[in-house]
């Protein structure tokens, strides 16, 4: 398998330029989304097993589509190809901190890191035919105390929106970060240096 022969099986402009970031020719596939709640998280299931089914039930779903899309061949779609996924989860203590449902949720979840250390748990996955290998990035991340003020000025942003946590590391929330041990790569998204890791095996394997 080479490296710059794959897809990957999410929209995220962030997950998309670290790709390009790092060297790796890539298409995005257009996977529709499931209906109904978005990455629902099963009775008494862990966090970290949490963020590893997902992003696995999204490169299988992601697999199924392009085996069985209708217009394949005229698309230029290759079935064969490997398929990247990936499902970032913020974690604080045994809550998931998913994406806001509008600005509310966004205010009442950086009340909650205000201060404190939370997790950022990302899965990178890699399907090949029927094969699903996978790596895990675990950061830790600890926030300045905020003020309701700089809340407000960060949601009328609209930027938390559609991001695990309520922000995103790459944009304005990088100055309520005091301390980050692990990868800043993970948080936005797509840990590089696991990416990398997953491809080049596989790789070496082929």
């Amino acid at each position: 398998m080479k490296a710059s022969l794959i897809y990957l099986a999410s929209a995220s402009p962030r997950r998309h330029e670290i790709l390009v970031q790092i060297g790796v020719e890539h298409e995005v596939l257009d996977v529709p989304a499931p209906a109904g709640e978005d990455e629902p998280r099963l009775l008494g299931e862990a966090p970290a097993d949490y963020v590893l089914r997902t992003a696995r039930e999204k490169a299988i779903r992601a697999r199924q589509w392009l085996v069985e899309h209708p217009s394949r061949a005229a698309s230029g779609l290759d079935a064969t190809r490997a398929i990247l996924s990936a499902d970032t989860t913020v974690v604080l203590g045994d809550d998931i901190l998913g994406k806001p449902t509008g600005r509310d949720d966004a205010r009442r979840m950086l009340a909650r890191l205000s201060g404190v250390t939370h997790t950022v748990h990302t899965a990178v996955v890699l399907s090949r035919g029927s094969q699903l290998v996978d790596d895990v990035s675990v950061t830790q991340v600890r926030f300045k105390r905020l003020s309701q003020t700089e809340i407000e000025a960060y949601c009328v942003t609209d930027e938390p929106m559609g991001k695990a946590g309520a922000y995103g590391i790459q944009g304005k929330a990088a100055v309520f970060i005091e301390h980050i041990a692990g990868s800043y790569t993970g948080v936005m998204g797509l840990p590089a240096f696991e990416t990398w890791r997953l491809l080049q095996s596989c790789q070496a394997e082929s």
